[in-house]
């Protein structure tokens, strides 16, 4: 009872520290205060959520393997796919998505990408062999019935701050589906003058996310048809540039070197129908008055430059 009232503990504690994290970068990205996370209240379920399976994850391995590596790279992997799943999940289920690393290098899909995985693997060495000893440590000097209470008060706030985000998020569904705008701009314009008209609950929330991106059937038909449209716009220039490339060349290739690919095509043509065996005397005489006439071309380069030496 003891351990699962200290994990509970812990998953707050974490999901404190995440929101600060949030809100700290935040600050430094648009120079004022924006509560961030999906709840009202000061944490992120995210970094908690993270921190739990990473911490039991690690506590199921510890008695094989309990190395530094170990620990980066089940951090890695877990965090990793709990940050693509909440953002698939988030999409299907509200049609916008929260964030977005579609502009950064050896990203999945928009929804994961490699600095933040790298990020959590070095989170998840901090959480096990630094602050988790720490949080234990401080967990150990109270008596479990006041960790229980704390527990508790946290989990009943959790529950209700979690049903006033369902409502806030009903209401932007709703207004995603009705919205009859074919761009995501628009979208948010529309949203964040619906909840600007509601309590503050609803404001905090079209404040805490300022570069959502919906994403309505409409708009997905949209972006559809752009990316059709280019991919016909990219075949079509290249068709055209091998025209154009083919009828370059045609042009520019000296007038000797076309003769002589005729020649060269004759000669392989003569080479497949004559056989010396049943050609006839007629076909005979024409097979050596065509050799003579190719010998005279051949040698009248040589001749000109005899010329020219003499």
């Amino acid at each position: 009872m003891d351990r699962a009232v200290s994990l509970v503990l812990l998953f707050f504690m974490y999901s404190f520290a995440g929101w600060c994290m949030e809100v700290v970068l935040k600050y430094i990205q648009y120079h004022r205060f924006i509560n961030r996370g999906f709840l009202t209240g000061p944490i992120c379920p995210i970094y908690g959520t993270g921190a739990l399976l990473i911490t039991a994850a690690i506590d199921g391995l510890s008695r094989y393997e309990s190395a530094y590596g170990t620990t980066f790279a089940i951090s890695f992997v877990l965090c990793g796919a709990v940050e693509y799943l909440t953002s698939y999940f988030l999409e299907k289920r509200f049609h916008a998505r929260w964030w977005d690393y579609s502009g950064k290098p050896m990203n999945l899909h928009g929804r994961v990408w490699i600095g933040n995985l790298i990020l959590f693997g070095m989170a998840g060495v901090a959480i096990i062999h630094l602050l988790n000893p720490a949080a234990y440590s401080l967990l150990d000097a109270f008596s479990l019935l006041s960790k229980e209470i704390a527990a508790g008060l946290f989990l009943i706030m959790f529950a209700a701050d979690y049903a006033v985000t369902h409502f806030v998020l009903k209401l932007v569904k709703t207004g995603v589906e009705s919205s009859e705008a074919d761009n995501t701009e628009e979208i948010r314009g529309e949203i964040q003058l619906l909840l600007s008209d509601r309590n503050m609950f609803y404001r905090r929330f079209a404040d805490a996310y300022p570069d959502v991106v919906y994403r309505t059937e409409r708009i997905n038909a949209r972006l559809a048809e752009v990316k059709a449209e280019t991919e016909r716009i990219r075949r079509e220039a290249e068709r055209r540039l091998d025209e154009t490339r083919e009828q370059v060349v045609s042009r520019l290739e000296p007038g000797t070197m076309v003769k002589n690919a005729i020649i060269r095509r004759q000669d392989e043509l003569i080479g497949l129908l004559y056989d010396e065996n049943t050609a006839d005397d007629r076909m005979k005489a024409l097979k050596a008055e065509i050799e003579k006439d190719r010998n005279r071309l051949e040698m009248r380069p040589l001749e000109r430059l005899g010329s020219r030496l003499q």
